[in-house]
């Protein structure tokens, strides 16, 4: 029986952190705005939207993956903040939404309508970490994004000390576990999961 059912709310918002839910509660429920809704394990988990500078640096690399995508279409198709990644092989439903997603096959040609977020999945996550709970993506989401087969790499990209000069923090699959690799401020990031791609880390570039 979820919230919406036991009070005369009609509305899930922070008060409802913890509570549990499936996977259809979750999707099919309303929300408070003002905050983002993630299902972890069969229960909800719920954060402020972030601050500007959060948001700053959450655009710049969703610009930079938007471009690479018009450019490079065969390698990802789709990118989006909106995602809901389906981990497998969890107890209960896990349900992370990544501040950016990059898609290699997303089906467009489909019609629109009949597309949902159990039937993809990602080769590529972005976490900018949040202030407010830095350990969903430092530590809880470095291991469920471990467990989703096609993602081949996630950045976490830390703007709390100076959100002008983040630390940029790449996870690349390898094998079993994950190979971390750490360019510096300023420096060109490639990667064989982008061929062609070119990311100066620096937010103002």
């Amino acid at each position: 029986m979820t919230t919406v059912t036991r009070t005369a709310r009609t509305k899930l918002g922070p008060q409802d952190r913890g509570h549990p839910m499936t996977f259809n509660e979750f999707m099919r429920a309303n929300y408070e705005e003002g905050y983002q809704y993630e299902l972890i394990d069969g229960e909800l988990y719920v954060l402020p939207l972030p601050n500007a500078p959060h948001n700053l640096v959450e655009n710049w690399i969703g610009a930079k993956l938007q471009h690479y995508s018009l450019e490079h279409p065969e390698v990802i198709n789709y990118v989006t903040s909106k995602a809901r990644v389906i981990v497998p092989g969890r107890p209960r439903a896990t349900v992370p939404e990544p501040d950016q997603t990059a898609y290699h096959d997303f089906p467009l040609h489909r019609p629109w309508k009949k597309i949902r977020w159990q039937e993809v999945s990602p080769i590529l996550v972005v976490d900018v970490v949040s202030k407010e709970d830095p350990y969903k993506d430092l530590v809880r989401n470095v291991k469920l994004y471990l467990q989703v087969p096609t993602i081949q790499e996630y950045w976490l990209i830390d703007p709390r000390k100076n959100p002008e000069r983040p630390t940029f923090r790449v996870h690349r699959r390898n094998g079993k576990s994950w190979r971390i690799v750490q360019p510096t401020f300023g420096e060109v990031y490639t990667t064989k999961l982008l061929p062609g791609f070119a990311l100066i880390i620096d937010p103002r570039s």
